[in-house]
């Protein structure tokens, strides 16, 4: 209860310059009519224009440089020196740092009274010695005035007796401004507001905006708070359960891992943001990073997702906020840009460039819809906290690494960083096995090819394809792609020697020996699924066949079976036939596209009829995509080339 806006939407839409569409409008109660917040800020310019100074007089200054001039010889014209010293004392002398800059009145207080002065009536410290100086010149005319004056020190008793009291000044400028009244008028009762059909002008804008803030207020404080919850409770039922449709039509496989349970996380964050901000003060929403919801969703789930439930994110807006329409458009432009421009300014100081284009998107927005009378305030006030909202989302993003072990999930800046080749124990497999790290590189390209074919991470994928092998760093020499690099002969080969049932041993522990190197280095849960599943409860086909060719028994088909499990993603699934696809092109001779095809759709129902894809969700759309995606990688990699001249001689007849 706390949470919830304590206050009831107005029943009217309108907007400066459009036309007012409903029933002509009378006051059902009196109220005042509101001052904008334009015009209390321009009376509050106004009333500092107004400052005005106050000084504190100090007679005993004045008395001590007459004592002193009183003393002195002056060559007879001491009466005429302490005359006008004592005139120009009199009115007042301050230093000349501490002169009013503007014209205008002062405050002097003396004798305990505040005299108001013209600001031109006291002098600053110089101009009372040049005044000094030139009336006595006028009465004097016998003598050099400027040297007698010199020669017996009388400018110097010319000395400042106005302190300027800045606490006063401070104190009573201040309270000036807080009596600016936030009213500028009254409507009674029964009078007109508005008729049907009238040109909402500003000045009615003003009246109607007054009359909201009266009738929100009026309302929201009968209203049983009781009711009150109840409203708001069903209000986030339907939110939510437009949350989970979205989800169910966007992606349902949402529903079966903890993706679910973050993405109502998100969706509450921002509810709950909008509904704590809106309780206190709408514009304060102009603060919040609410673009940062997006970017918490692209971090984990798909674009097809992010979209509607970031939209859904921001309804509270339209539901709760003033000007709710107007800050749901800017923060969804903001969002889009951000998501649109994190997945290449999404690192380093390059947040902090897609923080500024995140800033003048949503400016522009901002200056359009102030241009079509959907939003006012104070512009620059308005733009700084938009700008602030921008960099607090760069601020808060880090967050996401937190949310990545309390979900169990794997953000897309995790997966750019394990894709990252250079990385210790891609080297690591590189240096021990590069035949396999080669091969490795193939099946993510593949993979990748294939990935954007249907709606699946690309970046997951390619994840999933540099680590899936990296059991056989263990014993590389077992695997041909390795051992062939070393031109062994037929005798010195691994398998030589070992019988069908050991050699087929030793090429599955390469998967037990993948997942307890990725457990050793901290890799996340999803990609260790594609180490233990990217050969699913397959047969060593090779191994397994000489087995049978040898009169071995078929019932012992277990020692020749992978421990699986079998894929039960779409990631899961293409991983599986990039890497047995690419493994198996090698042997390929025939490099047109009728062999490609044949190729790939005899591995593909391989796959099919040993059960690989059972348990994965996957339409036969989807795998024919995937199909037709790898033919299409496979005919660019094994493209036809030109041919070139057997010798240099026939290259030099060229």
């Amino acid at each position: 209860m706390a949470v919830a806006p304590r206050t009831v939407r107005f029943e009217y839409e309108y907007k400066k310059g459009s036309t007012w569409d409903y029933e002509t409008l009378f006051a059902p109660f009196d109220f005042p009519v509101l001052k904008t917040t334009e015009q209390i800020q321009e009376e509050m310019n106004n009333s500092a224009d107004l400052y005005v100074p106050y000084y504190n007089y100090l007679p005993e200054v004045t008395a001590s440089s007459l004592k002193k001039v009183s003393a002195l010889h002056l060559d007879g014209y001491g009466k005429e020196v302490a005359a006008v010293l004592g005139s120009i004392l009199d009115r007042g002398v301050v230093s000349d740092d501490s002169y009013p800059e503007n014209e205008g009145v002062i405050y002097v207080q003396r004798d305990k009274r505040a005299l108001k002065l013209p600001s031109d009536n006291i002098l600053g410290l110089s101009a009372a010695r040049g005044k000094l100086l030139s009336e006595l010149q006028a009465s004097i005319d016998s003598v050099s005035v400027d040297s007698l004056l010199r020669a017996y020190s009388v400018y110097n008793l010319v000395v400042p007796n106005l302190v300027f009291d800045a606490e006063t000044t401070n104190a009573v400028n201040a309270d000036a401004a807080s009596r600016i009244s936030p009213t500028s008028g009254f409507v009674s009762a029964g009078q007109l507001i508005v008729s049907k059909g009238e040109i909402v002008t500003a000045e009615i804008a003003q009246i109607l905006d007054s009359y909201k803030k009266e009738y929100e207020t009026n309302i929201g404080s009968t209203r049983s708070v009781y009711i009150e919850l109840l409203g708001n409770l069903l209000v986030a039922l339907i939110l939510l359960c437009l949350l989970v449709l979205v989800i169910y039509y966007s992606n349902p496989d949402i529903f079966s891992d903890t993706r679910y349970y973050y993405l109502l996380f998100v969706f509450t964050l921002a509810a709950v943001a909008i509904l704590v901000i809106t309780r206190f003060n709408s514009y304060w929403l102009f603060l919040t990073p609410l673009t940062l919801a997006a970017l918490y969703l692209q971090a984990f789930v798909r674009g097809r997702v992010i979209i509607p439930v970031y939209i859904i994110s921001l309804l509270p807006l339209l539901i709760y906020a003033d000007h709710g329409s107007a800050l749901f458009v800017i923060f969804l432009v903001g969002g889009m840009v951000a998501i649109w421009g994190f997945p290449t300014l999404g690192k380093g100081w390059k947040q902090f460039l897609l923080a500024l284009i995140t800033f003048i998107s949503m400016a522009l927005t901002y200056l359009a819809l102030r241009l079509v009378g959907a939003v006012n305030g104070l512009i620059l006030q308005d733009l700084l906290r938009l700008f602030i909202a921008s960099l607090l989302a760069v601020a808060f993003y880090p967050l996401i690494y937190l949310f990545e072990k309390v979900f169990n999930l794997v953000s897309n800046s995790r997966l750019a960083e394990l894709a990252d080749t250079s990385s210790k124990l891609l080297r690591e497999l590189e240096q021990k096995a590069p035949g396999t790290f080669q091969h490795s590189l193939q099946v993510m390209n593949m993979a990748d090819a294939a990935a954007r074919s249907i709606d699946v991470n690309p970046l997951l994928l390619r994840v999933g394809a540099l680590y899936h092998d990296i059991g056989k760093m263990n014993n590389p020499m077992c695997f041909v792609e390795n051992e062939s690099l070393l031109n062994k002969s037929e005798d010195q080969k691994y398998h030589t020697g070992l019988s069908a049932q050991q050699s087929a041993e030793d090429i599955i522990k390469h998967v037990s020996d993948g997942v307890e190197l990725a457990r050793k280095h901290r890799l996340p849960d999803v990609v260790v699924d594609f180490i233990s599943t990217h050969h699913g409860t397959t047969l060593t086909g090779y191994f397994w066949s000489k087995y049978l060719s040898q009169k071995g028994d078929p019932a012992n088909s277990k020692y020749f079976r992978y421990p699986g499990p079998a894929p039960t993603t779409k990631e899961q699934i293409i991983l599986m036939l990039c890497d047995s696809i690419e493994a198996a092109s090698r042997t390929l001779t025939d490099y047109t596209p009728q062999a490609f095809s044949n190729f790939v759709e005899k591995i593909v129902q391989g796959k099919m009829d040993q059960g690989q894809f059972d348990n994965a969700d996957i339409s036969i759309k989807e795998l024919s995509g995937i199909k037709e995606a790898i033919k299409g990688y496979l005919a660019q990699v094994h493209h036809g080339r030109v041919e070139y001249p057997s010798s240099r001689k026939k290259f030099l007849k060229l």
